[in-house]
This record gives structure tokens, C-alpha cells and sequence, in this order.
């Protein structure tokens, strides 16, 4: 049975041996098909958008390092009052990546990914980089659950369990 890959909702394919040697500046941005399913993907509300400034640079002999920068409008439903609501997100981005087999040879590489069939896809790069940095429990800023706890009369009953044997050990 053939498995099938995937593909990536925000794909830009960067060829490896085709960045020059003093490296490459690229510039991605999503477009609203891809924004809807990198939020169905990250199981948010909405991505309004997504983009990134990448320098790609030629790394250990076939290798290839990416620095840049993400940033990202993201609507998320908060935790605490279960409203949604939209925050920018920037991220700085940092990943390594070398050819199949060096990976698999050089095991103390764990910050290194695989190079897959000479290409580097910067699309998920940054859709992975975003999507490790949302916050799983989001809160809107400046909400803090103190704010929801309801006062119900009872709070002799939420004291302190050494407090109650104290009492006891009294009378």
C-alpha cells in the first residue's frame, strides 16, 4: 500500500544548492486559502495572517541555516472567559537543516532536520515555528482567573485543612 505525504498548507519550497554562498533573504507571506488551514491545522478560531523575513544561508557542507522572523495575527478563545480574541504574534526564527544522511550519521545534530530531496520548505518552517509558539492555554491580555471566581456564601468551608484541625484539636 503507498503511504501518502501530506502536503503542506503554506508551502515555499527553497531549493538547497541553489542559495548562494553569501546566503538569501525570502520573503513569505500566506494567502487566505492557506491562512484557513493552517487555523483548521493549529485548531484555533482564525489566522488573519502570516508572514516572515528568512535568511537562508549555506550551513556545514550541504547544510542550510534559516534566521529570520515571523510574524502572525491569530484569533484564540481564552481559557478563562471563553471569548475570542486577536493578538500579534512574533517569533524569531532558527532552524538547521543538513542533507538525509548526515542527519542519520551524525546523531549529536538533534537541532538539525533533514534536508528532504534537496528542497527546504520555508512555508512550514514557519507554520511549525508559529504553532509551537501559541500558548495552549491562551488568556486575553490582562485577564487573570481571580476575576471568575464566584463568591457562594461558603468560605469557612475552603479554609485551610490545618486550620479546621487546629479548631478541633482546641475544643
Amino acid at each position: 500500500m503507498k503511504q501518502h505525504t501530506p502536503v503542506p498548507e503554506f508551502s515555499r519550497p527553497l531549493q538547497v544548492d541553489r542559495v548562494p554562498k553569501a546566503g538569501s533573504v525570502e520573503k513569505l507571506s500566506a494567502e487566505p486559502q492557506e491562512l484557513k488551514a493552517l487555523a483548521k491545522r493549529m485548531k484555533i478560531p482564525a489566522l488573519h495572517s502570516l508572514s516572515a523575513e528568512i535568511r537562508a544561508t549555506p550551513w556545514r557542507g550541504g547544510g542550510l541555516k534559516l534566521e529570520g522572523h515571523l510574524t502572525a495575527e491569530v484569533e484564540q478563545i481564552s481559557v478563562i472567559s471563553l471569548e475570542a480574541f486577536r493578538e500579534t504574534v512574533s517569533v524569531p526564527v532558527s532552524r538547521y537543516f543538513l542533507p538525509a544522511g548526515a542527519v542519520a550519521e551524525n546523531e549529536e545534530e538533534d537541532d538539525a532536520d533533514p534536508i528532504e530531496n534537496g528542497w527546504v520548505d520555508l512555508g512550514e518552517v514557519a507554520a511549525e515555528t508559529l504553532a509551537l509558539d501559541l500558548d495552549p492555554y491562551p488568556r486575553k491580555p490582562g485577564e487573570t482567573f481571580a476575576e471568575h471566581i464566584e463568591d457562594d456564601g461558603r468560605e469557612a468551608e475552603r479554609q485551610s485543612p490545618f486550620a479546621v484541625l487546629s479548631r478541633r484539636t482546641k475544643e
